[in-house]
C-alpha cells in the first residue's frame, strides 16, 4: 500500500468550459487534469449554480484551478478489498484527495483510495539466468534431458494459485497459459496466438517462443516435444499432467525411444526458495436458495451413477465379476466440482470460489481431503449433516497408497492427475469421463433464476459505467484503460450479492484491444482514445451466479474499415443468439454461424467463439463449449463472443451470456425436440460501428429489440438509484438510429448522438 501522507497535498480541479474546448479542439496529444465534476464531488457552488473561482495556475500546458485541501479524513479507513459490496458513508473532506501526480485520474472515493493504495509495480523483465541455471544442475543429477514446467496445478486447474505458479516463476511469463520447456542448454516458452506478443515482451535472452497453432507449427507442447526428444529422458512432476495427456505422450515417445520421468519432487519447488504459502482462507457453504439443490441429493446421484457402471471385466470373459473388478466409488480431484457437489465455496484461487482438496466418494462414505485449518465449527458440523468425513489434504496418498477403500476400483476421469494413477496402479482404477462435470453443466431452474438476476445487477454496472465512460471522454477528461477497468469495478461492488471479479477486468483501447486476453497495469496503460474501439471484457462474481460480459464501443468517429468489421461480428453475434437447433447438436456444430458473416469479408478470430460457465464458480466450464462436440441441452449455459482482431491497431469483441432452453417450433418435426437460446446479459450493444446497409431486415429487428428489451429492464432498477446519467444513456441507445452519416458539404459530419 502507498504511504499516507500526514498533510495532504493540493486537490486539483480543471475548469468544465475549458475542458469542454479541449475536447472541441480534437488535440490527440493534450493530457488533462482528470479531477470528476462537480455534481460527482458534492462541490460547492454559488446560488447562481456556477462553481466557486480560484486563480488559474498553469501546469503541463493545461489551465487548472486550485482548490485548498480538505482537512484529514477522520474514523476508521474504508475497505481496500475488490470484494467488499459496501461503502460507509463519509462527508465531503473525507474523500481521499486527488495527488498532483495522479492529476489524470477520474476516480473518486473508495475507488480512489484502493486506485493509490493499489500494489501494482512496474514489471521488470526477469533475468531468469540463475533460476534456470540451478534447474538445469538438477535434470543433471536426475538425468534428464528436457523439464516440463506446466501452468496447470495438481487438480488441473486453468487458474492457479500464487504458490502454483511455477512456469511464471521460472520464465517471468504471466500468461494464463503456456507450458515452459529446459533442455540442458536452451529454453522454450510455447503458447497460443492470444500470448505471442505478450511472451516476446515479458521473456528474457534465455528464453525462445513458440508460437503454438500458427501455419506450419505445432498444435500443442507434447507435439513440439515428440518432434525434438530422441533417446531422451523428459521430466516433469507427475501430478501436474493428466491420465490422459501421459498416457498418450508415453505412447508417442516410444518410436523415439524416449520416455517420461517423474522425479519424486517437482524440480522448480526445489530452487524457488522464496515460493509463496499455501492458501488458508477458510472454505463456507454456499446456501440452498442459491445451488437449487442439496448437497445430500447431489451425492446420491453419483453414488447411484457408480452402481450403474460395468465391472472391469475383460469382454471375452463369461465368469462372474468379481468383487475386485466392480466399481465402488470415485475420486474427484477438479476443484470446482469439488465445490458445487458439496455446496461448498473457498477462496484459495484469485477469482474462482474454491478451495484445494479432494473427494473420494464411496457407496456409503465420502473423504474430503483438505486442510484442517480451513473448516471452521459451522463447516465441520455441515459436513457431519451430509455424511462427509475430512482428513488432512495431503494423507490423499497415503490413503490411495494403502487402498484404504478396500476391494473394487476406484473411477478416475481422464483429467485426474497421472501421480495419483501411479499411487493407485491400473489394475485398481477405471477411467471414465466426468459424472459430476457433466451433471455440474447442466443449471437446474434456481441456478438459471440466480443467473438472471445476477446478469440483471451486472448489466446495470455495467451501464451506469458505460454512461460516465462516454459522458468523461466527451467531457474531453483523458481516462486510461486502468481507470476505466476501476471505475466498473467500483460500480459493481455496491451490488447485492457481489463477491468480487469472476478474472482480471479486459481494458483495451487502440491496438491492446487486438490483444484477446489484455490486461491493463497501472504504470502501462493506455489513454483510451476516440479514433479506435474501446474493448471492455469483464464480470462480477456473485453468490447467484458467474458474470462474463463484453462490449466494444466507440467514442470519436470510427472509419469505414472499423464498422465493416463490427458489422461483420454483430452479424455472427445474432446468428449464435437467434439460432433454433434440434437435440443432439453440438456447440461445434453451430460455431460457423459465429464465423459465416466474417468469413465473406476474409475475416477471422483465432480463439473459441464461446464456453460454458459456472453459477457463482469458475468463468470458464466445461464440457459444453463452441468448439466441443458435447451436445447442447436443456439447461446448458455458454457464452457467445465472436471478435475482430487487426493486430497492431485495434480489436472489437461482443459477448454475451446465453441459457439453452426448450422451444416450441411452428413444425415441431419429430415433437418436442427443439432449443434455442435465452439471453441473460442486458448491456446495450452500440449502433454507431454499425453498417444498417449490410444487416438484412430481422437482423436490423434484432438490433432494436435487443437495445429496447435492456431499456425495458435495466430503467426501473436504475430509476430507484436516482442514476439520470445511466438512464438518458439507455434511451439513447434504444432509440438512436443505426450507423453514422455520412460526411455532408464541407465534410460536414453528423452523428446520431
Amino acid at each position: 500500500m502507498a504511504a499516507q501522507h500526514d498533510t495532504p497535498p493540493p486537490r486539483y480541479n480543471s475548469p468544465g468550459s475549458e475542458m469542454r474546448s479541449r475536447a472541441t479542439s480534437g488535440s490527440k496529444h493534450s493530457r488533462s487534469s482528470h479531477s470528476m465534476s462537480q455534481a460527482d464531488y458534492g462541490g460547492q457552488s454559488n446560488a447562481d449554480g456556477s462553481l466557486n473561482r480560484h486563480p488559474s495556475i498553469s501546469t503541463n500546458g493545461g489551465s487548472i484551478r486550485f482548490v485548498p485541501p480538505p482537512a484529514p479524513p477522520k474514523g476508521p479507513k474504508r475497505s481496500d478489498t475488490y470484494k467488499s459490496n459496501t461503502t460507509k458513508a463519509s462527508g465531503r473532506s473525507a474523500r481521499p484527495t486527488l495527488y498532483p501526480s495522479e492529476s489524470s485520474s477520474t476516480l473518486v472515493g473508495s475507488a480512489l483510495e484502493r486506485k493509490i493504495r493499489d500494489e501494482d509495480p512496474i514489471m521488470a523483465r526477469q533475468d531468469t539466468s540463475s533460476r534456470l541455471e540451478a534447474l538445469r544442475d538438477l535434470m543433471r543429477q536426475h538425468g534428464l534431458d528436457f523439464y516440463v514446467v506446466p501452468s496447470e496445478d495438481s487438480h488441473g486447474s486453468e487458474y492457479i494459485a500464487p504458490h502454483d505458479k511455477r512456469r511464471e516463476w521460472i520464465s517471468g511469463f504471466t500468461g494464463s497459459a503456456g507450458q515452459a520447456i529446459v533442455t540442458r542448454n536452451s529454453a522454450y516458452l510455447l503458447t497460443d496466438s492470444r500470448y505471442w506478443l505478450q511472451a516476446r515482451e515479458q521473456l528474457d535472452q534465455n528464453w525462445s517462443v513458440v508460437d503454438v497453432g500458427a501455419p506450419g507449427n505445432v498444435r500443442d507442447w507434447t507435439e513440439w516435444i515428440v518432434q525434438h526428444a530422441n533417446d531422451s529422458k523428459i521430466g516433469m512432476d507427475a501430478r501436474l499432467i493428466s491420465y490422459e495427456k501421459a498416457t498418450a505422450l508415453n505412447n508417442e515417445l516410444k518410436p523415439k525411444n524416449s520416455k517420461l520421468q517423474y522425479p519424486p519432487q517437482n524440480l522448480v519447488d526445489l530452487v524457488w526458495r522464496e515460493k509463496p504459502a499455501r492458501s488458508r482462507e477458510p472454505i463456507y457453504v454456499h446456501k440452498r436458495n442459491f445451488a437449487g439443490m442439496p448437497a445430500n441429493d447431489k451425492l446420491s446421484r453419483v453414488r447411484k451413477w457408480i452402481t450403474q457402471q460395468r465391472p472391469s471385466v475383460p469382454s471375452y470373459s463369461k465368469a462372474a465379476p468379481k468383487p475386485s473388478q466392480m466399481q465402488v466409488a470415485t475420486l474427484i480431484s477438479n476443484l470446482s466440482s469439488i465445490a458445487w457437489l458439496l455446496n461448498l465455496r473457498g477462496d484459495d484461487i484469485p477469482f474462482n470460489p474454491v478451495f484445494h482438496s479432494y473427494l473420494f466418494i464411496g457407496l456409503e462414505t465420502a473423504i474430503l481431503f483438505i486442510e484442517k485449518s480451513k473448516i471452521d465449527s459451522s463447516v465441520e458440523t455441515y459436513l457431519q449433516s451430509i455424511n462427509v468425513s475430512h482428513r488432512d489434504y495431503n494423507e490423499i496418498w497415503t490413503f490411495l497408497r494403502r487402498k484404504e477403500w478396500g476391494e473394487g476400483n476406484v473411477i478416475i476421469s481422464p483429467q485426474t492427475s497421472y501421480a495419483i494413477c501411479l499411487m493407485m496402479t491400473s489394475f485398481r482404477y477405471t477411467v471414465l469421463p466426468s459424472y459430476v462435470e457433466e451433471i455440474k453443466a447442466v443449471k437446474n431452474e434456481v441456478e438459471i433464476a440466480g443467473l438472471r438476476d445476477a446478469y440483471l445487477r451486472d448489466g446495470i454496472a455495467y451501464v451506469r459505467w458505460l454512461a460516465w465512460l462516454e459522458e468523461k471522454l466527451q467531457q474531453g477528461y483523458d481516462i486510461t484503460e486502468y481507470e476505466a477497468a476501476w471505475r466498473l469495478t467500483e460500480y459493481r461492488r455496491k451490488n447485492e450479492n457481489y463477491m468480487g471479479l469472476a478474472y482480471e477486468n479486459i481494458s483495451a483501447s487502440g491496438p491492446n484491444a487486438a490483444l484477446p486476453h489484455y490486461v491493463p497495469h497501472k504504470h502501462t496503460a493506455r489513454m483510451i482514445d476516440r479514433d479506435t474501439p474501446y474493448l471492455n471484457d469483464s464480470g462480477g462474481q456473485y453468490l447467484d451466479g458467474t458474470c462474463d460480459t463484453t462490449r466494444t464501443v466507440h467514442f470519436g468517429r470510427p472509419t469505414p474499415e472499423q464498422c465493416d468489421a463490427f458489422t461483420r461480428v454483430l452479424q455472427g453475434h445474432i446468428a449464435i443468439d437467434s439460432a433454433v437447433f434440434p437435440e443432439g447438436t453440438s456447440g461445434a456444430k453451430l460455431d460457423v454461424l459465429a464465423r459465416k458473416a466474417l468469413w465473406q469479408d476474409g475475416l477471422n478470430y483465432m480463439h473459441g467463439t464461446g464456453h460454458g460457465f459456472g453459477s457463482f464458480l469458475n468463468v470458464h466450464e466445461g464440457p459444453q463449449s463452441f468448439s466441443s462436440d458435447t451436445p447442447l441441452v436443456h439447461g446448458h449455459v455458454i457464452t457467445n463472443e465472436p471478435g475482430f482482431y487487426n493486430a497492431g491497431k485495434w480489436g472489437m469483441r461482443i459477448e454475451s451470456a446465453l441459457v439453452v432452453r426448450r422451444y416450441k417450433t411452428r413444425g415441431q418435426f419429430n415433437g418436442d425436440v427443439w432449443l434455442k437460446f435465452e439471453r441473460l446479459t442486458c448491456v446495450p450493444i452500440q449502433t454507431k460501428m454499425v453498417k444498417e446497409v449490410m444487416l438484412s431486415k430481422e437482423e436490423r429487428q434484432w438490433l432494436k429489440d435487443h437495445n429496447r428489451e435492456c431499456l425495458d429492464k435495466l430503467e426501473g432498477p436504475l430509476r430507484k438509484l436516482n442514476d439520470k446519467r445511466a438512464i438518458k444513456y439507455l434511451h439513447r441507445q434504444a432509440e438512436r438510429g443505426i450507423g453514422i452519416s455520412g460526411a455532408g458539404p464541407g465534410g460536414l459530419t453528423i452523428d446520431w448522438d
